[in-house]
């Protein structure tokens, strides 16, 4: 609340007319008035602007301080994806990597070649096919930490179409016991409720772990974005430099007869024309400068701040990798790059970032879609195909082929592989 009322009478010295609305004097402004009114009779503060009481502290409280970006999913989006080079290589190096993982579906007997749920996975809808599908599930995974894959009833159990939802367009809608009851898509005003009361979920929310938050999920850009600031501003810093030719190559000193230190109007003119038109640009670049009449040049050089803003900017990057889970040198940021640690860089990169996204991911449409069809399938990444973990797969595998204390079955087991069907029992589909 703003009071606007106190006034010192026209002159008056040792007394003020104070006046007070009626349509102010509430009861929970009685105290303030009454101070106002003790202040005001003693010669205190009197203001005819109009300012809240706050601003003074606001200023004390923001002056120097540094300005970051939102941190909502869509600015983060904007700003650490589509306005960020090491944002967007990141998120589309995982993203691609983990929608390129092939599938396998399988329960704990066998394992499936064909399946409809094999076929929905290939298709989900007329215009994605599965690598689109699942890039676009894991990129809104990294962008905000919550993916949302909706289900279009089809002719039988299972949907006849799936389709990604904008996680920034979606808000979850909890009961009284605090699980979602419904989640709510709005795109320009209108507002579509899915409902999670009915026995087949219509909406499937995958998320990440979140500390302090029980419905969302907590994304690796929010975790770089000070980083993301830092890169972007260093980037802007860069092109501002670049603007200025990287800073003054250097400075022209006029001396002129008797000791005269300035230039005339007509002189100045000229000089600068002929800086603009013969000495700057790329194709002026090199030309020597031929200087007369007591002019002197000066060359300029970098300051330290300037050669450590690569350094900054550099380790800004790493920063924003190593917050993705991105080996630095897989970005192509400036290090150890050598063959073998490439190798060993991108082994770790499916080991430890792709494959824990993708087992989390399938392992959640696996269970969303079991509610359709009844069936206890499971779809897992075939680790035999991934050809950065070939030589972990082969080790393990010699491995276990000459443990002779193992069973067949177990062995199986340890490879990840369904077991064995009984001797002269053959299953429909099975592999």
């Amino acid at each position: 609340m703003v009071f606007d009322f106190l006034k010192r009478a026209p002159g008056a010295e040792k007394a003020a007319v104070v006046a007070v609305p009626e349509a102010k004097a509430s009861a929970n402004a009685a105290g303030f008035v009454a101070e106002a009114q003790a202040s005001a009779h003693a010669g205190g503060f009197v203001t005819e602007a109009k300012a809240s009481a706050t601003g003074r502290v606001v200023a004390f409280g923001s002056s120097g301080r540094v300005a970051w970006s939102p941190r909502d999913a869509v600015s983060l989006a904007r700003s650490g994806f589509q306005g960020n080079p090491i944002g967007f290589r990141a998120v589309k190096l995982i993203a691609e990597a983990a929608a390129a993982l092939p599938l396998v579906l399988q329960d704990a007997e066998r394992r499936y070649e064909t399946h409809p749920v094999l076929d929905l996975i290939r298709r989900p809808n007329g215009v994605q096919g599965r690598a689109e599908l699942f890039e676009a599930v894991y990129g809104h995974l990294l962008l905000s930490g919550n993916a949302y894959i909706e289900a279009v009833p089809g002719v039988g159990a299972l949907p006849g179409e799936l389709h990604v939802l904008r996680s920034d367009r979606m808000a979850l809608v909890p009961g009284a016991d605090g699980w979602p009851v419904a989640y709510d898509y709005t795109v320009s005003g209108r507002t579509h409720r899915f409902s999670m009361s009915a026995e087949q979920l219509p909406i499937c929310h995958i998320k990440t772990f979140h500390p302090q938050d029980d419905h969302y999920g907590f994304s690796p850009m929010q975790a770089a974005a000070v980083a993301l600031d830092v890169h972007t501003s260093a980037s802007a810093w860069s092109k501002a430099l670049l603007d200025n030719a990287a800073r003054p190559s250097g400075a022209i000193v006029y001396k002129g007869a008797d000791g005269q230190s300035h230039l005339t109007n007509d002189q100045y003119d000229r000089l600068l024309s002929e800086m603009e038109s013969h000495h700057q640009g790329a194709k002026n670049a090199g030309r020597p400068m031929l200087l007369e009449g007591g002019l002197d040049w000066k060359p300029m050089g970098f300051s330290p701040s300037d050669m450590e803003l690569h350094q900054t900017k550099q380790a800004a990057a790493r920063e924003i990798a190593i917050a993705f889970g991105v080996p630095p040198m897989l970005m192509g940021i400036p290090g150890d790059a050598t063959y073998a640690n490439y190798q060993e860089a991108n082994r770790a990169f499916y080991r430890l970032t792709v494959l824990p996204l993708v087992q989390r991911v399938a392992a959640g449409v696996s269970h969303w879609l079991s509610g359709f069809t009844g069936e206890a399938v499971e779809l897992r990444p075939d680790l035999d195909q991934i050809p950065a973990l070939a030589v972990e797969r082969d080790q393990q595998w010699a491995r276990v082929g000459a443990a002779d204390f193992l069973t067949p079955a177990e062995k199986r087991a340890l490879l990840g592989l369904p077991r064995l069907p009984e001797a002269g029992v053959v299953e429909d589909g099975e592999a």
